[in-house]
């Protein structure tokens, strides 16, 4: 380890919106973690991480950082898609543990290639899927370990939002090399929940549209799992949704659970909010939380509120910072991530050609 005292010292590649909303002001809020460089060519993003991160060094390429790995102890790679791979490759190779954000990379093969380096050289390789940290999705996992549900059958996950007009940038890109569209977007997140919660998939069926005028990549979205367990995901993610249906819907053998809303984290850090601020981070809105029950609507009161656990972002990095300390297993693995990628890749088959394509 790098010898800073108590802290590691972390470098950020890429400031734009996972950078400066995620990634800065929850490793800035991390016991045990120092965020000491960010790297942006971009003069008005530099501009904004001065602002936000008094003391910060700031560097214009990712080459400044992997030139001299015996300052850091922690590379975050929060730059566009199609970097994801190379950079986390140099970093490796340099000697640096690594986080990045998801998809780590457009293949499962690519995947599990960088997982292998990681392992040869003994350093950490972690994806950043802060959304198992949403207060929905804790709540969902208590809720199922807590056996409220009886046997779970069906789990329906929406990720929708109505954003008729193109915001432009690669995300909206219909270049194969930028990885854009919904998904490896929002995708990567409700994939990696659905196996998180019910294990492999055996079976993958989705379709997959470009509704708006202009785009260039997939903006509506549905992918469809059998779970090894008999458990069927239903993933819905669109950017054309002009009525949200229910965030989770999640039927089991003796009641249903119902919850609508997002997670409060991301609108809270968007807004600057930090989780060092104070008490009452991640909590939710008693309007927002989920209802229980059998037989009867939640949108006519049926059923009984479940209390939202509270959302814990800062969760993720605590455990980056554990892992590299004690040496243990970091909090989402690369060999999780090339699974989650293996149903991605397969959803695309599958909405290309029209069929259900098996895995394993």
């Amino acid at each position: 380890m790098t010898d800073t005292g108590d802290a590691l010292r972390v470098g950020l590649i890429g400031y734009g919106l996972a950078g400066s909303v995620f990634h800065a002001p929850l490793i800035a809020a991390a016991p045990g973690l120092a965020l000491d460089t960010v790297v942006t060519a971009d003069p008005e993003r530099r501009e904004r991480a001065l602002a936000a991160l008094p003391g910060v060094r700031l560097a214009e390429r990712p080459e400044e950082l992997l030139e001299r790995p015996d300052r850091l102890d922690l590379v975050v790679i929060a730059s566009p898609n199609k970097t994801h791979v190379p950079l986390a490759t140099a970093a490796l190779t340099a000697g640096l543990a690594v986080v990045v954000d998801k998809p780590i990379a457009a293949t499962a093969a690519e995947a599990r290639t960088l997982a292998a380096l990681a392992a040869e050289r003994g350093l950490l390789l972690s994806v950043f899927q802060n959304r198992r940290w949403d207060s929905d999705f804790l709540t969902l996992t208590r809720i199922i370990a807590d056996g409220e549900l009886g046997d779970v059958q069906r789990f329906e996950s929406r990720f929708e939002r109505w954003r008729p007009q193109l915001k432009g940038g690669w995300r909206e890109s219909g270049d194969p090399e930028e990885l854009g569209g919904l998904l490896y977007d929002l995708g990567s997140h409700v994939v990696d929940q659905a196996l998180t919660l019910f294990g492999p998939a055996v079976r993958v069926y989705a379709e997959s549209d470009v509704r708006r005028p202009g785009a260039g990549a997939d903006d509506d979205t549905f992918i469809a799992l059998t779970h090894a367990n008999g458990v069927r995901s239903h993933l819905y993610m669109s950017a054309t949704a002009a009525q949200l249906g229910p965030r989770f819907r999640v039927l089991g053998s003796s009641a249903g659970y119902v919850k609508y809303g997002l997670d409060p984290q991301e609108a809270a850090l968007r807004a600057g909010e930090r989780p060092a601020a104070g008490a009452g981070w991640g909590v939710e809105e008693e309007s927002f939380w989920g209802r229980i029950g059998a037989g009867e609507s939640p949108l006519t009161g049926g059923g009984r509120p479940f209390e939202t656990v509270p959302g814990d972002y800062p969760a993720y990095y605590a455990a980056i910072a554990r892992a590299l300390r004690e040496g243990a297993a970091p909090p989402v693995t690369a060999e999780e991530a090339a699974a989650a990628l293996d149903v991605l890749e397969a959803a695309r088959r599958s909405a290309r050609d029209g069929g259900t394509v098996s895995l394993g």
